[in-house]
């Protein structure tokens, strides 16, 4: 075992004991109670840990020894990532997540073999789904106070996961925006919106959190931030095209959902301001878009230069990160540690 897999062991061993406890205390209540905990518990399991990587690189990196702390506040970011892709789920009409049903496609499921119209079932899916998601939310701080840090530091960890929840919320209403507006958001417009929705709760934060348990300098902490930002949206501009280009064997989604789906990304932003729009405008958004045309719209993102676009965009980003790094208030140790975040965002496409 790697020094990162034992470092997402004991994140595990976090997660798995606040599920043992937590189901403890719900079986009490009954067993449709015990039996959402065990379905929100499935899944924060199989996950890249990508939050907490982040927390005990920093932490690490800038010479924390704590290990065990650091777990406790990693798995706090884990279950933030937990609650909001719930959420997410709910608010895109998702009923699946990596090719299973999710919470609320399990309770959708349920109440159709119980013999429930499809419009009840899905409201019960999406219900059980929106308390399951404000579970895993509250006790994302929770698990904080679990960490054994200091009163202040709690008090200040506390503050920066306030700021990952805070950001994502306005990512999220700025991408349902997004959806209703019959105009292309311009491409900075798009990348705020991935800044708040993800690279900030996703990079920025759990990088901050990890320098203030190690007792990190201000300078470092705020380097560290800006660091996250850049590597976080380059993260989610590829991310994006992965969505339409990428393999179901690797990425775990389908590459036809964004297409349907008329997702606003950088790519078709891009792609909005070229000729192959003409054409691209009646497939990006088509609910019931097949496998053929689905193809045809990859070409055209292709030819039109949007991909080669978005991917340059993200290596610029990724560079930027690293600039951030050279600064001689940023050990040597913090710099080994995420140097391979950089290289790993942009390797997802090759």
């Amino acid at each position: 075992m790697d020094i990162a897999q034992e470092r997402a062991a004991l994140v595990d061993a976090v997660l798995e004991r606040f599920f043992t406890l937590s189901k403890k205390r719900a079986e009490p209540l009954g067993q449709h109670y015990l039996h959402l905990w065990g379905l929100l518990e499935r899944n924060t399991q199989g996950g890249k840990r990508f939050r907490p990587r982040m927390v005990m690189a920093a932490y690490c990196g800038l010479g924390g020894r704590d290990l065990d702390a650091a777990a406790y506040v990693g798995a706090a970011f884990e279950l933030l990532h937990t609650a909001l892709i719930v959420h997410d789920d709910v608010i895109d009409r998702d009923f699946v997540r990596r090719g299973i049903p999710n919470i609320s496609g399990s309770y959708r499921d349920h109440a159709v073999t119980l013999g429930a119209p499809e419009e009840i079932a899905e409201h019960r899916g999406v219900s059980a789904a929106v308390i399951a998601g404000d579970l895993a939310l509250f006790n994302s701080y929770r698990l904080l106070d679990r960490s054994g840090a200091s009163a202040e530091v709690r008090d200040r960890l506390a503050d920066v996961l306030d700021e990952a929840m805070f950001a994502s919320a306005a990512g999220e209403l700025i991408d349902v925006d997004f959806s209703i507006e019959p105009e292309m958001p311009l491409v900075d417009d798009i990348l705020t919106m991935e800044r708040l929705k993800t690279a900030v709760y996703s990079f920025e934060t759990p990088l901050q959190a990890g320098a203030i348990l190690a007792g990190a300098s201000d300078k470092a902490v705020e380097t560290l931030g800006d660091f996250g930002r850049e590597i976080g949206i380059a993260y989610q501009v590829i991310d994006d095209v992965l969505g339409v280009f990428g393999e179901w064997g690797a990425t775990g989604k389908t590459t036809i959902g964004d297409l349907r789906e008329g997702k606003r990304t950088v790519m078709v932003a891009f792609a909005s301001s070229t000729p192959a729009w003409a054409r691209l405008g009646e497939l990006i958004g088509k609910h019931d878009l097949d496998e053929t045309e689905a193809e045809e719209a990859r070409e055209l993102l292709a030819v039109c230069g949007a991909r080669a676009f978005a991917e340059n965009l993200a290596r610029d980003y990724a560079q930027r990160a690293l600039s951030r790094l050279a600064e001689p208030h940023i050990p040597a140790a913090l710099r080994d540690e995420l140097h391979p975040v950089a290289t790993e965002v942009l390797d997802r496409v090759k």
